[in-house]
C-alpha cells in the first residue's frame, strides 16, 4: 500500500489546503487566499511550536490555532502535545482525527535528529529515529519531518562530516518516500552558512530531501541574502521557518518576494522566540502582518 503513497516534489505535495471552514471570518481568508494561490503564490502561513505552543496540550493547541485562524502546525519533538514515536496505534488515529475535526494540517514533525555524529553508533540511532518520526508522520496524517546537520567536530574533516550528513539524508529520504513523507534539512547550528548547505544537498541528491529555510543570521552574510537563497532555491522543501515578522533586523519582506519569485508552494511557519502574556492575540498579530507583507510581495513581483 505504501508503494501507492510515493512522494512527488515539494512543490506539489501540499496543493490541498484541507481546511474546515467555519466562520464569515474564514470564508473572507479562504476567497483571499484563492485570490493568491492563482496568482502563483500558494504559500500558507503555520506555526511551529516552539517557544509559541510548547505547553499547550494538543486540544488546546488545535483550538488555539483555530481562534488565530492559523491553519497548519508542525509539531516539534518533546513538547506539551505529547506526539511522538512512542505512541501506539490507537493514539496515532486519534492524532490524525484531532487534525481533521479540527481544520488544521499538521504539516509535519519537527525532530532533534542530526546527522553529524562522529560515533556510528549515535548517527544509526539518529538515522533509526528519524525513520521512527517518519512513521509517526505518516500515522498522524502528516507530510514531512525536520532534522538537523547540525555542527563539526574536532579531528573529524568538514567534508567528511558533510559527506556523512549528505548520504544519511539519502538514506532517510529513501525510505521516507515510501511513506509519502519528505525529509526537511533545517538550516542549523554551525551548518547554518548556506554555502554549506548547498555542499550537503549536491551529496543529498534524493529529490525526497529539501531545505527547510530557517531566517538566520548566517543568510545575509557573505554575498547576501539574495545570493544564499538562490544557492539552495531549486531545493527548498516544503517549510520555511521565520521568527516574528515585526521584529529584529532580517529582511523578511524580501524573502517573502524571494520566496514569491521562484514560486514557492509550502508552509512559512512562525518559530517565535519572544513570551508575550497573550500568544494567541500574538499569532493573530503575526497573521495580520504576515497577509500584509504577502500583498506587498504579490504587488511587487507582478509588477516587475
Amino acid at each position: 500500500m505504501r508503494s501507492t503513497r510515493r512522494f512527488f516534489l515539494a512543490s506539489s505535495a501540499l496543493s490541498g489546503m484541507g481546511v474546515v471552514v467555519a466562520s464569515a471570518s474564514q470564508l473572507t481568508n479562504l476567497a483571499a487566499w484563492a485570490s493568491q494561490a492563482a496568482e502563483g503564490a500558494a504559500m500558507r502561513l503555520g506555526l511551529v511550536t516552539y517557544l509559541w505552543g510548547k505547553d499547550w496540550d494538543l486540544p488546546t493547541l488545535l483550538a488555539n490555532c483555530r481562534k488565530a485562524e492559523i491553519f497548519g502546525v508542525e509539531l516539534r519533538t518533546e513538547h506539551a502535545h505529547g506526539v511522538e514515536p512512542e505512541i501506539g496505534p490507537e493514539r496515532r488515529r486519534e492524532v490524525r482525527q484531532m487534525f481533521v475535526d479540527s481544520g488544521i494540517t499538521l504539516v509535519g514533525l519537527g525532530s532533534n535528529e542530526r546527522f553529524d555524529h562522529p560515533d556510528a553508533a549515535a548517527l544509526r540511532r539518529a538515522i533509526e529515529r528519524t525513520k521512527a518520526f517518519v512513521k509517526l508522520s505518516y500515522d498522524c496524517g502528516g507530510s514531512g519531518v525536520k532534522v538537523k546537520p547540525d555542527r563539526f567536530h574536532p579531528k573529524v574533516p568538514r567534508e567528511k562530516t558533510i559527506e556523512q550528513i549528505g548520504r544519511s539524508l539519502n538514506e532517510v529520504a529513501a525510505f521516507a518516500a515510501d511513506y509519502g513523507q519528505q525529509i526537511r534539512l533545517e538550516v542549523h547550528g554551525e551548518c547554518a552558512p548556506l554555502p554549506i548547505i548547498k555542499q550537503i544537498m549536491d551529496i543529498a541528491d534524493h529529490p525526497n530531501v529539501g531545505v527547510c529555510w530557517n531566517s538566520n543570521a548566517e543568510d545575509l552574510q557573505g554575498e547576501g541574502l539574495e545570493h544564499n537563497f538562490r544557492l539552495v532555491a531549486r531545493r527548498l522543501g516544503a517549510t520555511v521557518h521565520v521568527r516574528e515578522l515585526n521584529l529584529g533586523d532580517y529582511p523578511y519582506q524580501r524573502l517573502i518576494e524571494l520566496l514569491v519569485e521562484v514560486g514557492y508552494r509550502g508552509w512559512v511557519l512562525l518559530e517565535c522566540r519572544t513570551d508575550p502574556p497573550d500568544k494567541v492575540a500574538a499569532l493573530v498579530e503575526q497573521r495580520q502582518i504576515w497577509e500584509k507583507m504577502l500583498t506587498a510581495a504579490l504587488n511587487k513581483v507582478k509588477a516587475t
